[in-house]
């Protein structure tokens, strides 16, 4: 575990443990719920706050949750979560699939982006950014963790880990199905009053696929730098390039705002970066100036960094030995073979560009994986024709 000091994120002062499912501002008393271990530090949420305790102390611990599950961050355009579907889900979470818990949840489109990251061009231009400039880190902290994807890979390479999302259903969903009990757990807004970790033992903090969300970047950048400390490195992944039209909401960033922002920095195409690692080779950085066509700034940034980045060969972008490996689940049977069937049109359109995997697989359902980078199962694995999903997925 990584020794945090938690702080308030409304007056910075310590908070201490009130009982099994609170935690106390020891200067003015105020207290904040913790469910399934997760710290519930949103601001801005007074009333939803009081009454998540008030069920608490009141043993309601399933009313307490629905309430928090029920709670999403401000770009939230979907219908409210249906209370019933997630009484279900909180009764029947020992057996139920991820893919279950999404439903139940109501997250729509931004369910299908969930249970399939793990084969997303997205989510492999971030692992690549990692594995390019990697050290070995001892502890990691991941800012809009969201379920739990990238904490899990860091995991099982032995990286102790933390992360933290505004939304706590998505802690939720991490906890129970992708990270497990060991890994802590906090859900904050990033642009806090205080930031509630402020000097943890960390030399690795990320942020992928959510850095162009965040106001006051400048502000939350200076947090993640003070976290990683002064020997650690930050990684960045998948920022919006606003001189480039996309699929996502939130606040994209030019490519000069990226040369302000880091001016220590080594920037990528996020694209090249997905490359790199099909074709197991060093991505190459780029000047920011170079890149105002790219749809996607990919960062790392810190004087821990790698000073050049690595052949993307092994490591963190492939799973470990004996890993249980599937065909990816976007395959669907398709006249004795298997062909892509997309879960969306808009996941398509944002997808299928940059893919890397082919649309079309001979197959088989599952291949057996030894973890050796070199064998000829690998480019399979590499292109995510093969993918490793949670035991539960």
């Amino acid at each position: 575990m990584i020794p945090f000091d938690l702080l308030s994120p409304e007056t910075g002062h310590p908070l201490k443990a009130d009982g099994a499912h609170a935690l106390r501002d020891v200067e003015t008393g105020a207290r904040w719920p913790v469910i399934d271990g997760i710290p519930y530090l949103r601001t801005g949420r007074d009333s939803l706050v009081t009454a998540v305790l008030r069920h608490l102390d009141a043993g309601r611990e399933e009313e307490a949750l629905v309430l928090l599950l029920a709670d999403q961050d401000d770009w939230w355009t979907g219908p409210p979560a249906d209370p019933e579907a997630l009484r279900r889900l909180i009764r029947e979470r020992q057996n139920a699939t991820l893919r279950q818990a999404v439903d139940w949840l109501g997250w729509g489109r931004v369910g299908d982006y969930f249970v399939n990251r793990w084969t997303d061009p997205t989510f492999l231009a971030g692992l690549s950014l990692l594995e390019a400039h990697w050290n070995s880190p001892a502890c990691a902290f991941e800012l809009a963790c969201g379920i739990g994807q990238y904490l899990r890979e860091l995991k099982r390479h032995g990286v102790k880990v933390a992360g933290a999302d505004v939304v706590f259903a998505k802690l939720w969903v991490a906890r129970h199905w992708v990270v497990g009990k060991g890994t802590q757990l906090f859900c904050f807004d990033a642009t806090s009053p205080h930031w509630p970790i402020p000097e943890a033992p960390v030399d690795l903090a990320i942020c992928n696929d959510a850095f162009y969300f965040l106001d006051d970047k400048p502000c939350v950048l200076s947090c993640l730098r003070q976290t990683a400390g002064e020997e650690g490195w930050l990684a960045i992944s998948h920022i919006h390039n606003s001189g480039r039209p996309g699929f996502s909401a939130g606040k994209a960033i030019s490519a000069a705002e990226i040369e302000e922002l880091f001016p220590d920095g080594l920037v990528y195409d996020d694209a090249e970066l997905t490359r790199a690692l099909v074709e197991a080779r060093a991505p190459q950085p780029r000047e920011p100036r170079e890149l105002r066509g790219c749809e996607a700034f990919s960062v790392v940034a810190g004087p821990g960094m790698r000073p050049a980045p690595r052949r993307i060969v092994d490591g963190i972008t492939l799973p470990p030995a004996e890993a249980a490996l599937r065909l990816n689940p976007l395959y669907k049977p398709d006249d004795g073979a298997f062909a892509i069937r997309w879960p969306s049109e808009r996941y398509e359109a944002e997808y299928a560009p940059l893919a890397t995997y082919p649309l079309h697989s001979e197959g088989p359902h599952a291949i057996a994986w030894a973890g050796k980078p070199d064998a000829p199962e690998a480019e399979r694995v590499r292109r995510r024709e093969y993918v490793d999903l949670p035991e539960r997925w």
